[in-house]
């Protein structure tokens, strides 16, 4: 398990919420503390779709998983893992392939904590885990060399993380140096919350809950057209840029009454 040294570890502040620990509170899980359960309820409050977006978003990483790992993607990199639950990239893209290899990256001590779970390999395939900041792109790409073989196609995972990256530290930069060191074929996998579907809503659930957050993980939600930009470079698999159920359901989803607020792609790197 790939850590950073201890002097370059996010400690353990239970007094403001966390991205990964508000997304567990929203999933039921156990795994949070009072202030993450405080921002996750005054922000669901504000704007009830955003339990079944986070859902839906969780339904979409393993569709979009599948799909790789179906068209011979065998390897992974996913940023903003979260706390471990249910159906885990490597869990969904070993099913399909046994050797498939996957690294996850993320910053809360909380996820570091359960990073076991997400280390339970098949024997022919491997897991690995690495405490990073997204903005350490460098860093990242050199760790998970030690697992991944970056000259060959991989699948990059970032689904419901930009929106902690603002504006000033340019995200769409940082998503691009990351697919830039990827092999062809590549994918990239990426959904953020939006901010024009039920815009009043969405502003207010992010402003209560930037409010309850610590000030490296405020969010920032961002439009269709902003969330298309960072495909730039890409060819957009169908169909497009899209609301989460929309990505290519499978026959048992059943769509939700309601427009969920986030948006979705996968984009595949083609030749230099």
């Amino acid at each position: 398990m790939n850590e950073r040294p201890a002097g370059g570890m996010v400690p353990i502040n239970s007094s403001v919420a966390h991205p990964a620990r508000v997304y567990n509170a929203w999933l039921g899980g156990k795994d949070n503390y009072p202030a993450d359960q405080e921002a996750a309820e005054l922000a669901a409050a504000a704007n009830p779709e955003i339990i079944p977006a986070v859902r839906a978003n969780r339904a979409f990483l393993g569709r979009a998983v599948r799909e790789l790992a179906g068209v011979g993607i065998r390897q992974f990199l996913d940023i903003g893992t979260g706390i471990p639950a249910a159906d885990n990239t490597h869990e969904v893209a070993q099913r399909v392939d046994p050797g498939a290899r996957v690294v996850y990256v993320d910053n809360d001590p909380v996820v570091l904590a359960h990073a076991r779970a997400l280390l339970v390999s098949t024997p022919d395939g491997a897991t690995d885990y690495l405490n990073a900041d997204l903005r350490e792109v460098d860093h990242i790409l050199t760790a998970a060399r030690d697992t991944l073989d970056l000259s060959q196609p991989v699948g990059l995972m970032l689904v419901a993380i930009l929106q902690y990256i603002p504006d000033a530290d340019d995200p769409y930069a940082i998503a691009r140096r990351l697919l830039d060191a990827l092999a062809p074929g590549s994918h990239l996998v990426l959904s953020h919350p939006a901010s024009d579907i039920g815009a009043d809503e969405v502003a207010e659930s992010m402003r209560v809950y930037n409010e309850r957050a610590a000030a490296h993980a405020a969010a920032t939600p961002r439009s269709h057209a902003d969330v298309t930009r960072f495909f730039d470079g890409t060819e957009l698999l169908a169909p497009g840029v899209v609301h989460l159920p929309q990505w290519r359901p499978g026959p048992d989803d059943v769509p939700p009454a309601g427009a969920l607020p986030m948006w979705c792609g996968v984009g595949r790197k083609g030749q230099a």
